[in-house]
């Protein structure tokens, strides 16, 4: 946990953003262009090279009010044309979201706490890579709307071959909820365009209406241990949960409760024991703060034993006030909506109806389980789960499937009671 200075509520991010795409697209290497931080951390990540876990990061858009557009806008506190000061316009959070086929899991619970997304697609390959079509599906069922289009690497190609994979792009985007979304060429490794991209996310992704004055509700996307291996037991500190708070405030000594909680073994089956702490701090934008609303990406710390939130162990969980949260599932009816063809494939399949029996990949607000399918009728599908979800009737889920050895996204359901 890095280090902090306690400072007021106006250091936290307005906006969750995504950085989604196929792997090896430049998700990871945009986001620290962007922010300065290296989301990729565990020890698998920088010895494959790729995003496993979703990866976080805050920074500031600024503008100089003295140099013309689009060169204006940075990260800088200093223009770097003029070196005069340059103006706050909005603080985000960056969610990197793993590209590779094997972990849309990940992704997938990531959509959940993004109100917009940066789509990236490199010039140096054939334009839509498998994970490419999965994501871009992905986002329109999520509901995620807002999107700009990142044709990144255009340093590794020649201008003709740049324009050919522009020209891909936007046949790719025509007829998706997205086809007239703005494509930005930009080179992450080489700061090329990261003025205009930056220009182009204020003028696409605006801050969505926030409503304070609802219970709070927060998905939780990441928990963890924040003690150093040997830690005397006295000074051991309580367990960290990460996510986003959709509505409502969340306040340092505020008792919160944890659905479905920890999960256990009870009668060869998996139930939720929902767990009730307090909030010993939060962190916002780098900063502790007393006092967080809806906005970009949180770390609320609790007096919960770090060995519970471990390892991402409490990831999918839902906080809010004792009493006040969506009830527990472990058997869901769904209204389903299925597409017609399978995305990420390499080959075009047709998405056949939902088999008795069969096992799916579902995923519920940043949750992910699987569901057993014991019927389905007239679109309702009924399905028992592995393990239990918190989320509230009407809510969507997606539904994946495995073909050949990976899940792919086949449609969404919504939640009926």
């Amino acid at each position: 946990m890095p280090r902090a200075k306690k400072t007021d509520t106006t250091v936290q991010p307005e906006i969750n953003i995504g950085l989604i795409g196929h792997v090896d697209h430049g998700k990871t290497t945009l986001t620290e262009r962007l922010s300065g931080k290296w989301t990729d951390t565990h020890s698998e990540e920088l010895k494959r090279g790729i995003t496993i876990r979703l990866g976080y990061a805050d920074t500031t858009f600024r503008k100089c009010g003295k140099c013309d557009e689009p060169a204006c806008y940075t990260t800088k506190q200093k223009c770097e044309k003029d070196g005069s000061a340059t103006v706050p316009l909005r603080k985000v959070s960056f969610v990197d979201a793993p590209g590779h086929e094997s972990l849309m899991a990940t992704m997938l619970s990531g959509a959940t706490i993004m109100d917009g997304a940066l789509l990236l697609i490199a010039a140096n390959e054939e334009c839509p890579q498998p994970q490419t079509r999965e994501h871009l599906m992905a986002l329109q069922i999520m509901g995620v709307k807002s999107v700009v289009v990142v044709q990144n690497k255009v340093d590794l190609v020649s201008k003709e071959d740049a324009e050919r994979n522009h020209k891909q792009i936007i046949a790719f985007l025509k007829g998706t909820a997205f086809e007239s979304a703005p494509i930005i060429p930009i080179s992450a490794t080489h700061n090329i365009n990261i003025d205009l991209l930056i220009r182009t996310i204020q003028d696409t992704i605006p801050t969505p209406a926030r409503d304070e004055k609802k219970d709070p509700i927060m998905f939780v996307a990441r928990s963890f241990d924040i003690n150093k291996p040997g830690t005397d037991i006295t000074d051991l500190k309580g367990g960290v949960l990460g996510g986003a708070l959709k509505s409502g405030r969340l306040k340092k000594g505020q008792e919160i409760e944890i659905r479905p909680g920890r999960i256990i073994e009870e009668h060869s089956k998996r139930v939720g024991r929902p767990l009730i702490t307090k909030i010993t701090g939060i962190m916002t934008g780098s900063a502790i703060t007393d006092s967080v609303g809806p906005g970009g990406s949180i770390g609320v710390l609790t007096d919960l034993d770090p060995s519970i939130v471990k390892s991402d162990n409490l990831a999918g969980n839902i906080v809010g006030l004792p009493g006040k949260l969506p009830p527990v599932w472990d058997h869901m009816r769904l209204e389903v909506d299925l597409l017609k063809r399978v995305v990420g494939t390499e080959q075009e399949l047709d998405v056949e109806p939902l088999k008795q029996n069969e096992v799916l990949m579902l995923n519920a607000n940043s949750a992910a389980t699987v569901g057993v399918v014991r019927e389905f009728k007239r679109g309702i599908g009924s399905l028992d789960l592995k393990h239990p979800v918190c989320t509230e009737v009407g809510s969507r889920v997606t539904i994946s499937r495995r073909i050949g050895n990976r899940f792919r996204l086949i449609g969404v359901g919504i939640l009926k009671e």
